[in-house]
This record gives structure tokens, C-alpha cells and sequence, in this order.
């Protein structure tokens, strides 16, 4: 999706202004309570020219945001708040308490799990960002993906650093009385990132956050190291601040009356106005500017189109051990696949009608010939070989595969490559709900694979194909309003059966909303309208 930002100056052009380069949205999960749709609304109330989106610990939500982004009129810059280590991510020993510290390691802070933030500059930084991110899952997984020093040094172009909150490696040392702990961290990122590192700074509320800025800034103008001044969003507007509560409770499975909960301090981390920004910062207004200033420096441009708006596929390289093309190979295997599926015992009464060579062969015949010539069209014919050789593999080992679902079993082609067992021809199913030139998309296959020999298929298809060829899909999981009404009952201790009974009023309604459900359902209104606690609930 082309980025019609890239190059802009908001620096000289919007002085007033400001950019949030410190935020979370809902993929910051059971944490962030920033609805996406709700954020860009807001941006474009408050004029802001551009926002990033931060994450604890990801980039789940990158393209949702950069594409949201765009269509807002307003420019994306993807980061994360990664967890880092001052030792080593492979290191699997939790920290102690500083007093009873033990180990020279300790004394030193190598065991605590410290926030940085990362913003990519442009795709490279993108690319190191994902990779950094994905070594930090797959190898410094220890309660957080962590990356340390190794992974920052390997991974550290095409990204601006800012040194996160409290919980910083740098605040996190000046909060705790560590202050030339600190100053050496510092020095070490500058070291890594060059004129890409900003110290940060906070207007919070918090009482320890006030002492920290004064130290960061005079570290800043000694060493002449810019400062950058962010908000920490955790929810939208002030007033939200009780709901994200309630968000971190479901995650920690606390109640709100629980004094030992985790939760923000404050109500200050909200989505602030260029306004109240500037304001709180007036001490400092360069620290301001300096977002503005990362802004023009962020120009990502992630394409998934050619210039001709077509999409753009990558898919591996089919190997064919004949002299054919690949279309070649294609056409050819599910012509001789079909024929084999009319001497199979599917066919065994259809074959002795007497109008199966006039009229029902030809049927399948020339149904086989539209799609193989559309598929060879659209340039799907490598895809179709690459999912009929693992399914193919699958059943000569022995691993149980399902018939196949979804509108991939509209495909005559799909069968006669044994992909799917179903004739789609008797039950009138349609090949255009799988592949429609009007709307041109991926093909998507639902197979089935018994659940215990799955992963004997991944390794297959990863070894075959190769690794960087492989990936698997996540899967986000959204609270419906029944589930959400059982969440936050548990939240305020409402009794299990009363938060049951709450839940069973929302109708049985597929995608139904908590309004929508108060609004349909008299005894919710009534309830909401009588009950203070269960107000408070919904």
C-alpha cells in the first residue's frame, strides 16, 4: 500500500503540533484498551499528523494500524516496546530482590527485564524490527520475548531508539538510585544507534517520574543527546483509565478490589492533544519538537501491490523433475487425476448411465478445463501443486487428513488432485466462491491433519519448501458480549451464578454488541437502570 508520506516535513510545516511515538493499542493484549477505529478518529479531531503504534513486546497489530493509518490520511510509524536484557536473552534466571542479591550478575542488573521502544525509520528497519522480535520469542523467551545487547547490535538499522518509561533500562536505574547504572545504559544505546537515540521523557503524575526527567535532562544537554517527550497511552481519553483497569485484571486474573493488582498509577496515560502536550512540556519545548522531527525521519513504505495495483505473490518454487513448464506439469496432473477418479469406486455408478460419455463426462470435462486455464490465468498453478504434494505425502504416511473444507471444495481441480474429496459437480458447488477473477485474492485451502501427527507435516513442508518459506498464522480472540459480561462480573466479584445469569440475557445473535443486546433485551435495560453495581459492570 503506497505511502503518500514518505518525505514529509510536519518539523517545519506544523511546529504547533505533535506526534504520540509512545502507544498501545489493543494488541497489546488485556492491556492496551486503544480501539484502532476509535484512535485515528480521534487523530484526525486532534489534527495530529501522525502516530505510532507501540506494543509491549510485538507487532501483531503492524498492518491493521498501517493500513487503518493510511486510510485515515494520516502517516503510520510501526515500533514495539520490546523487553530487553542487560544480559543475555538466553539466561533463564529470574532477578532477586536487590537486597539478597547474591551474584555478581545481579549486582549488576542482568537479570531484570527492562523496556526499550523501537520505531522503524523505513523497511529495513521494519525487517530488523520483525526479526529482532522473532529471535526474542523463539530464543529469549523467559515470561517476555527479551532481546539483549547481541540482538540489538545485529538488528539496530533503520531504527530510532527512545528509552521507553520507568521501566526502561535508564529510568528504571535513575527511579532505584542507580544513576551512573543509568548513564551507562544510556551511552550504550547512543553507541548503537547513533543520532538515532533519544532519551524520553514523561509527564505523568507520577511522583518519581518528575525526579527522573530532571536527571535524564541534564544528562541530555551534557552529552548533547536529544530528548523526546511521550504519554505512555495506554487508553483513548481520560475517562477510560477505570475501563483499562478492569482490561488488567482480566489479564491477571485479579479482582478491582484487589489493593495488590497490577494497574497505572495515574489517569494521566491517555491519548493527549498536541495542546496538552506542548503544555505539560512547555519546560522543554524541543522535546516536543523532536517528535515531530522522528516523524519525518519515519518513512515505511510496505508494499503488497505492483505499480499496476495487482497483488504480489511469494510463493516457493514448485520443483518439477520432467521438461514441462510448471503450468505444463499443472494441467497435465489434473487431467490424469480426474480420469483416475473416474475409475475410482465414486464413479462406478455413473459410468455404466448411458449418457455418461455424452453428457455427464463432458460435464466434468470441460468444468476441469475452465478452472485449470483460470488457476493457470491467475498464476495459482505452483500453489495448487505445493498443497496437493503435502497432502499427497500426509496419506502415503499415514497421517489422517480431513475431506477438505470451505470454498476451496468448489474446485473440480481440487479434487481431481486429491487436495479435497468431494465431487463438487452433484452438490452444485461453485468454483467462483474459490477463485473469482472479479475479485482477485489468494487462494485458501482448509485442510484438516490429525492433531497428533500435525507437526510431522510442518516439518515436511518446512524442510521441503524451506524454513523462511513456512510460516503459521495467528489467531486474535475477541471478547463477544456474553464473554466480556462474564470477564468483568468476575472483575467486581459479582457470584458465578449472577454473572451467568447476566450473560444468558444477551440474545443469540451472531456479532451482537453489549449496546445492542441492552437495547434489545428489556430485562438488561432494567437492570442497568435499577442496579448500581450492574451499571458499573456494563
Amino acid at each position: 500500500m503506497k505511502n503518500p508520506y514518505i518525505g514529509s516535513d510536519f518539523y517545519h510545516t506544523r511546529k504547533d503540533s505533535f506526534t504520540h511515538l509512545h502507544l498501545h493499542s489493543q494488541y497489546s493484549l488485556l492491556d492496551g484498551a486503544i480501539r484502532l477505529g476509535d484512535l485515528f478518529k480521534k487523530a484526525k479531531e486532534y489534527e495530529m499528523p501522525a502516530i505510532a503504534c507501540t506494543d509491549h513486546g510485538n507487532m501483531f497489530g503492524g498492518i491493521d494500524f498501517y493500513t487503518r493509518a493510511l486510510s485515515s490520511g494520516i502517516k503510520p510509524i510501526l515500533g514495539s516496546e520490546i523487553y530487553f536484557t542487560p544480559g543475555s536473552r538466553h539466561d533463564r534466571r529470574a532477578p532477586k530482590n536487590l537486597k539478597t542479591l547474591d551474584s555478581q550478575d545481579e549486582v549488576e542488573g542482568k537479570h531484570q527485564i527492562h523496556h526499550l521502544i523501537l520505531l522503524c525509520k523505513n523497511l529495513t528497519g521494519y525487517r530488523n524490527l520483525c526479526k529482532l522480535l522473532s529471535k526474542a520469542y523463539q530464543e529469549g523467551f523467559y515470561y517476555k520475548p527479551r532481546a539483549d545487547v547481541e540482538l540489538l547490535r545485529e538488528f539496530s538499522e533503520g531504527l530510532i531508539a527512545t528509552t521507553a518509561c520507568l521501566k526502561g533500562e535508564v529510568g528504571y536505574n535513575l527511579f532505584t538510585g542507580q544513576d551512573e547504572r543509568a548513564y551507562q545504559a544510556a551511552m550504550k544505546f547512543r553507541e548503537i544507534y547513533q543520532d538515532d537515540f533519544y532519551l524520553e521523557i514523561q509527564e505523568n503524575g507520577i511522583p518519581e517520574q518528575a525526579d527522573v526527567n530532571k536527571k535524564i535532562i541534564s544528562f541530555a544537554k551534557e552529552h548533547s543527546i536529544p530528548l523526546v517527550a511521550t504519554n505512555d497511552c495506554h487508553y483513548l481519553t481520560k475517562e477510560d483509565a477505570a475501563a483499562q483497569e478492569v482490561l488488567m485484571c482480566v489479564q491477571t486474573g485479579k479482582t478491582f478490589e484487589d489493593e495488590k493488582r497490577m494497574k497505572l498509577s495515574t489517569t494521566e496515560f491517555y491519548f493527549k492533544s498536541a495542546q496538552e502536550m506542548r503544555e505539560a512540556f512547555h519546560y522543554v519545548p524541543e522535546a516536543c519538537d523532536n517528535t515531530l522531527k522522528i516523524a519525518d525521519s519515519c518513512n515505511l513504505e510496505i508494499r503488497w501491490q505492483d505499480e499496476k495495483g495487482k497483488q504480489i505473490y511469494l510463493l516457493p518454487k514448485f520443483e518439477i523433475k520432467t521438461q514441462e513448464t510448471e503450468e505444463e506439469f499443472f494441467a497435465r496432473l489434473s487431467r490424469e487425476g480426474l480420469e483416475e477418479r473416474f475409475n475410482g469406486p465414486h464413479f462406478k455408478h455413473l459410468v455404466n448411465k448411458p449418457n455418461w460419455e455424452t453428457e455427464l463426462k463432458p460435464q466434468y470435462l470441460e468444468r476441469l478445463e475452465v478452472e485449470v486455464g483460470l488457476i493457470k490465468q491467475m498464476g495459482f498453478t505452483g500453489y495448487f501443486l505445493i498443497v496437493s504434494d503435502f497432502i499427497g505425502w500426509s496419506k502415503a504416511n499415514d497421517i489422517p487428513v480431513g475431506p477438505g473444507r470451505g470454498s476451496g471444495a468448489g474446485s473440480i481441480v481440487a479434487y481431481a488432485l486429491k487436495i479435497t474429496n468431494v465431487d463438487p459437480i452433484p452438490y452444485n458447488l461453485l468454483f467462483e466462491r474459490f477463485i473469482n477473477p472479479e475479485r482477485i485474492s489468494m487462494p485458501d485451502f482448509d485442510i484438516d491433519f490429525c492433531q497428533d501427527r500435525r507437526q510431522e507435516v510442518i516439518e515436511y513442508v518446512t524442510k521441503k519448501y524451506g524454513e523462511e518459506r513456512v510460516g503459521q498464522i495467528i489467531t486474535f480472540g475477541t471478547l463477544s458480549a456474553k464473554a466480556v459480561l462474564r470477564d468483568v462480573s468476575r472483575v467486581f466479584a459479582l457470584p458465578y451464578s449472577e454473572a451467568d445469569a447476566l450473560a444468558k440475557l444477551v440474545p443469540e445473535e451472531l456479532g451482537i454488541e453489549l449496546q445492542d443486546a441492552i437495547d434489545k433485551e428489556p430485562k438488561l435495560k432494567e437492570l442497568e437502570d435499577n442496579d448500581p453495581k450492574i451499571r458499573r459492570i456494563l
